[in-house]
């Protein structure tokens, strides 16, 4: 019987390959504000990275989430992830 396959996803902050469900998806909305996808199913270009504090740190000073959607900084979006982090915790 053939295993099942895995989807992988690079972090953004660590550049590690890691298994989808393991990470925290970032969605682009429409209106250009990246938000919190937990369920991995809104609509709009996605990105993701590790649920861990140091690499939410890493990205937050890299400005990596702004570089790759190509948006202007807010820290709303790394506020929200860092309190579902601490909450998950």
């Amino acid at each position: 019987m053939k295993s099942k396959k895995i989807p992988m996803r690079m972090c953004l902050s660590c550049r590690i390959m890691k298994p989808k469900k393991e990470l925290i998806r970032i969605v682009l909305t429409e209106e250009n504000k990246a938000t919190m996808d937990l369920t991995g199913k809104k609509n709009g270009r996605g990105a993701y990275i590790c649920d861990d504090l140091q690499c939410l740190n890493k990205a937050k000073k890299s400005k990596s989430i702004e570089r790759t959607f190509s948006i202007e900084h807010d820290d709303t979006i790394y506020n929200e992830m860092e309190e579902y982090i601490n909450r998950k915790e």
